[in-house]
């Protein structure tokens, strides 16, 4: 088996761990600009019936790819130790790319947000990110929050654009619905016919 860590990061981060001994983090060695490749997940795709019998440390390091899918680290890397922030700096390009949602200081850790490729509850914790708009606590339903749907429009990963884009269709028609019931063209079902 391979030594080499199934996962890209790029030449300007670091892992190492956290200042206040929680665990570790991606740091910028070097200023990165926005849009700029940061790293890339790599491993082994795990369908969730056996992923969710896999060891919490593998799970947690884990990205969901599809709806049922996980890709799992194998061997873990440096860049597999990117955070979770409920103010990130960076998002997906796909479903394992990361990328720079803005410019990144050096010694900035760099972050994503898990609601980003999240939609099932196999990782959920309560947040300790500090950010001003801090959820609290994290779970595979953020992604249905409208504010974040407009906050990383274009960096969630696609299996979740598919379900935003789903739920935005049947809001619409939920809507146009309403409209036409109480359209004075289309008799309502209180609305008695006269013939």
């Amino acid at each position: 088996m391979s030594k080499q860590p199934s996962s890209y990061l790029s030449s300007k981060l670091e892992g190492r761990p956290k200042a206040d001994g929680s665990g570790n983090g991606i740091y910028a060695l070097e200023p990165i600009n926005k849009g700029e490749l940061v790293a890339v997940f790599g491993g082994v795709v795990y369908e969730w019936d056996a992923f969710i019998h896999l060891p919490d440390r593998e799970r947690s390091l884990c990205i969901q790819v599809e709806d049922r899918h996980f890709l799992v680290p194998r061997p873990i890397g440096e860049g597999d130790y990117v955070n979770h922030s409920c103010n990130p700096n960076a998002g997906l390009s796909g479903q394992i790319g990361l990328v720079a949602m803005r410019d990144i200081k050096i010694g900035e850790e760099v972050c994503f947000d898990y609601a980003m490729s999240d939609t099932m509850p196999y990782d959920e914790f309560n947040c300790g990110c500090g950010a001003v708009t801090c959820r609290g606590t994290v779970g595979g339903n953020d992604w249905q929050k409208p504010e974040l749907q407009k906050r990383y429009a274009g960096f969630f990963a696609p299996h979740v654009q598919r379900k935003i884009d789903a739920q935005r269709k049947e809001k619409r028609a939920f809507e146009q619905a309403i409209r036409m019931a109480k359209s004075p063209k289309f008799p309502s079902a209180t609305t008695p016919v006269y013939e």
